[in-house]
């Protein structure tokens, strides 16, 4: 019979951080911390959020999460801290909404002033050709799952259509009040944060702006947008990136490292 402990001072659980983070993490946040790299067991059970201990069977009351990743199956978690409703970095609620791509992208289209019309196409049916367009399946980012047609096209899973467009791809990322302008690269038409010559560069103040308004209304104020600008000068959005990478430039790191530990403390006194 598995035990649920009460916890003797608060708790904060980190999820889905690498040990690279999670450490500088557990050193600057006050009182109890407990780290799962993976997605643990959890209950909601009268009001409180109750979390496996690392490596036991028993589980220990939480009273903030710290979540960073994606995996597979964490819809179902990210869901249950929505009802837990407590304390949770980024917010549960945002998260929820945002974890599928499909029902994430219409909600950042309806306040974006950078969206375009976007087509949807069920598994298995023919989807005209004659322009450049884009597919996109599944609920993964890094430029997996994306599929560029100009001839009829029938897709493997339900897919978002998406125009193709010529230009520079760039991500802005809020992390709090701070903000960076990421410019995308890759060897082909697939760009990625990942790129060696991907860089940091000048901010582009109107997709700063739209940035932020859809982090206020998807709840979030750690997001980053994926934008085309076109050849043109045009801007369009990308996709939503709920869960953005923050370790791939070490300011962008140092500053999420800092907004976490603050925020965690910050709720700490707030609710001693």
């Amino acid at each position: 019979m598995q035990s649920l402990q009460p916890s003797i001072e608060r708790t904060t659980c980190l999820i889905g951080l690498d040990p690279e983070e999670s450490t500088p993490l557990r050193a600057d946040i006050t009182g109890g911390v407990i780290v799962h790299p993976m997605l643990p067991a959890i209950q909601v059970r009268d009001g409180h959020l109750y979390v496996q201990r690392p490596n036991a069977m028993s589980f220990v009351r939480v009273d903030q999460v710290i979540y960073h990743g994606i995996f597979e199956d964490d819809h179902d978690l990210i869901a249950a801290l929505a009802l837990w409703g407590g304390p949770c970095l980024p917010n549960a609620h945002g998260m929820m909404d945002c974890r599928l791509k499909l029902p994430c992208l219409v909600r950042a289209l309806a306040v974006s002033r950078y969206g375009s019309p976007r087509g949807y196409t069920t598994a298995g049916t023919r989807y005209p050709g004659g322009v450049q367009r884009v597919a996109k399946w599944g609920n993964w980012h890094c430029g997996e799952n994306k599929a560029r047609f100009d001839e009829p096209y029938t897709a493997d899973a339900n897919a978002i259509i998406e125009p193709y467009f010529e230009g520079n791809a760039v991500r802005v990322v809020l992390v709090g009040d701070e903000a960076w302008q990421i410019a995308l690269e890759g060897q082909t038409w697939l760009k990625s944060i990942h790129a060696d010559n991907a860089a940091i560069t000048e901010i582009d103040t109107e997709l700063l702006e739209d940035t932020r308004v859809i982090g206020r209304a998807l709840g979030l104020d750690i997001v980053a947008n994926d934008y085309i600008i076109t050849h043109a000068g045009e801007r369009r959005l990308l996709e939503v990136n709920h869960i953005p990478n923050v370790t791939r430039f070490e300011p962008i790191r140092e500053a999420y490292l800092a907004y976490a530990a603050q925020w965690a403390n910050r709720n700490k006194a707030m609710h001693p």
